[in-house]
C-alpha cells in the first residue's frame, strides 16, 4: 500500500501525542498521528480543559454570592446547569478543532482508528474494539484510514482511563466517573467522592460551590497526598469553611443503590463504619494507563503496574518503541506528557537533550483555593538527607491579597541549608496555579536563594509573596 511508510507514528492524539507529532514534522520527520475517539485526547475533551470551564463557571458564581464584599449588589443569583456544561463542552469543541488545523498545518496525517503494533516498526491500524465513551467526531476529509503502515520509530501515548474498584463498578447513573460528574443532566443536591487527589478535590470543589451537600472520602491521612502536608492542611481548613466534609483514612467499603440514591459504607482504618447516603458517588481514586489491546505484550515491551516502562528518553525495552504520557507512567499530567513527547522526539532527531527530570514538573489542583507545587515537599526532602531552611509567607501579608478580597493561602519555599538549592516550593491560595511557573523555571536555571533575592518583583502582585517566602527561610523577610 503505497503512502503508508513514515519516519515516526504517534499512537494517540492527546497533548503528548499531538505535541509530539508537530515537534516531529518540525523537525523535518515524516509523520502520522493515530487516534481512535476525538483529536485532543481525554485533556482536551473531558480533563484539563472542560473541567476548568466548569470550575470558572463556579468561580464566577461564587463571587456574584459574594457581590456584598465588594461593595457590589447582585440579587435573585442563580445558576443553569444545562447552560454551564454547555459553555464547558462549548471550550472543549473550540480547542479540538484547533487541533485538527496544526495538523493540517503541519503536514501531519491522521490516521483515524485503533492501532495495534504487529511487529517492532509495524501497525496495523482497524476499527476501535471498544465503543467510544462520546460519539465518535465526523472522520475529518483527507485522513487515512484502516490498514497497515510502518514507521522507523513508533511512539505510545495511548493515556490513561479512570480506575475501577472492584465492587464499586461506575455505572453512569448513581456512581460516576469523570465523564460523567463533567455533563450532570441536572445538579445534584449531595454526592459522596472517593479520592482526594486533584481530579476528586476539583470536582469537590464544583460542586459545593454549586450547592451540593459534599462529602470526600480519601484512604491517606491528608487530603492531596502529593501535596506538602502543611499546604494539603491549609487547603483542607478552608474547604470545610466552604462545608465540605472529609473522612480520611477510610475507604468506601460497599455501595447499595435505590430510589434515586446511593448509600456508601464508610470503613476506617480502625475497622469502625459509617454510612452516607447521598444523590450520586464521584470515583476519582486514580487513572490506570492504557495499555491494553495494543500488541505491546506480543513485541515484548516491558509493562509494569499498568504502565509501560520506558527511560529518561522515552524508550522502552524494545528498540524503535517509545511511550510518553499517563501510558508511560506517574505523574499523569498533561504538561508532562508533552515535555516527555518532546524529549523523546528530538533524542530520536539526534539533537542533545536532557532526560526527564520528573522532580521539576509542576503540580496544580484547581479547587478553591488553587493548591500548586514543585519539587520536594519538606517530610521529602529531611528524608532524602538535607539539612532545610523553610521560609513562608501568608498571603495576609500581601497588600494584592487583600485588595482581591482572597487574604486565605500561604507560599512554602524549601532551601538546602548548605548550598542554598531551592528544593521546592509550594503554595495554596488565589492563582497560585499561575504563579508556580516562576519557582519551575528557578529549579531549572539551578538558582540559589541569592538569586531570588535579589530579584526585582512588581508591586502590587501576588508573586511578591514568593520573594518574601524565600527571605523568610533567611530570616529576612521585610513584610512580615
Amino acid at each position: 500500500m503505497s503512502g503508508t511508510a513514515y519516519d515516526v507514528i504517534i499512537i494517540g492524539s492527546g497533548p503528548g501525542g499531538y505535541t509530539t507529532a508537530i515537534r516531529a514534522a518540525q523537525l523535518g520527520l515524516k509523520t502520522a498521528i493515530v487516534e481512535r475517539e476525538h483529536m485532543g485526547g481525554i485533556c482536551l475533551n473531558w480533563g484539563c480543559i472542560p473541567t476548568k470551564a466548569l470550575l470558572r463557571s463556579a468561580e464566577i458564581y461564587h463571587y456574584m454570592q459574594h457581590a456584598k464584599d465588594y461593595g457590589l449588589s447582585a440579587d435573585n443569583i442563580s445558576f443553569d446547569p444545562t447552560a454551564v456544561v454547555k459553555r464547558s463542552r462549548g471550550v472543549s469543541g473550540q480547542l479540538n478543532g484547533g487541533i485538527g488545523f496544526l495538523m493540517k498545518k503541519n503536514k501531519v496525517d491522521i490516521i483515524w482508528g485503533e492501532a495495534k503494533l504487529s511487529k517492532p516498526g509495524e501497525i496495523v491500524v482497524g476499527a476501535p474494539s471498544r465503543a467510544a465513551y462520546e460519539p465518535q467526531h465526523p472522520t475529518p476529509k483527507g485522513v487515512k484510514g484502516h490498514g497497515t503502515y510502518t514507521a522507523k520509530h513508533i511512539i505510545v501515548a495511548t493515556g490513561a482511563r479512570p480506575r475501577v474498584i472492584p465492587g464499586l463498578e461506575p455505572d453512569k447513573e448513581n456512581i460516576w466517573t469523570y465523564f460523567e460528574a463533567m455533563v450532570p443532566p441536572k445538579m445534584p443536591k449531595s454526592l459522596v467522592v472517593m479520592g482526594s487527589g486533584a481530579i476528586g478535590i476539583e470536582f469537590a470543589s464544583f460542586y459545593r460551590t454549586m450547592g451540593a451537600d459534599v462529602t470526600v472520602v480519601e484512604m491517606m491521612s491528608q487530603i492531596m497526598p502529593v501535596e506538602d502536608p502543611e499546604i494539603s492542611a491549609l487547603a483542607k481548613k478552608n474547604m470545610e469553611k466552604q462545608g465540605i466534609k472529609f473522612v480520611l483514612e477510610a475507604k468506601v467499603s460497599k455501595v447499595e443503590k435505590g430510589n434515586g440514591q446511593i448509600t456508601a459504607t464508610v470503613e476506617t482504618k480502625d475497622g469502625k463504619t459509617q454510612q452516607i447516603t447521598a444523590e450520586k458517588l464521584i470515583s476519582a481514586v486514580g487513572v490506570v494507563g492504557n495499555i491494553e489491546s495494543l500488541g505491546l505484550e506480543e513485541v515484548g515491551v516491558k509493562t509494569e503496574r499498568g504502565c509501560v516502562v520506558i527511560d529518561g528518553y522515552g524508550r522502552t525495552n524494545v528498540p524503535g518503541i517509545y511511550a510518553i504520557g499517563d501510558v508511560a507512567g506517574p505523574p499523569m499530567l498533561a504538561h508532562k506528557a508533552e515535555h516527555e513527547g518532546v524529549i523523546c522526539i528530538e533524542n530520536i532527531a539526534g539533537l542533545h537533550v536532557h532526560p526527564m527530570d520528573k522532580g521539576q514538573i509542576p503540580g496544580c489542583t484547581y479547587c478553591n483555593p488553587q493548591v500548586a507545587s514543585v519539587g520536594l515537599t519538606e517530610p521529602k526532602a529531611k528524608e532524602a538527607g538535607y539539612e532545610v531552611k523553610v521560609g513562608r509567607f501568608p498571603f495576609m501579608g500581601n497588600g494584592k491579597a487583600i485588595a482581591l478580597g482572597e487574604p486565605e493561602g500561604l507560599v512554602k519555599t524549601i532551601f538546602d541549608a548548605k548550598t542554598g538549592q531551592l528544593l521546592g516550593a509550594h503554595m495554596v491560595g488565589a492563582e497560585v496555579t499561575e504563579l508556580i511557573q516562576g519557582f519551575v523555571v528557578a529549579m531549572g536555571l539551578e538558582t540559589t536563594e541569592e538569586d531570588l533575592m535579589h530579584t526585582v518583583f512588581p508591586h502590587p502582585t501576588l508573586s511578591e509573596m514568593m520573594k518574601e517566602s524565600v527571605l523568610d527561610a533567611y530570616g529576612r523577610a521585610l513584610n512580615m
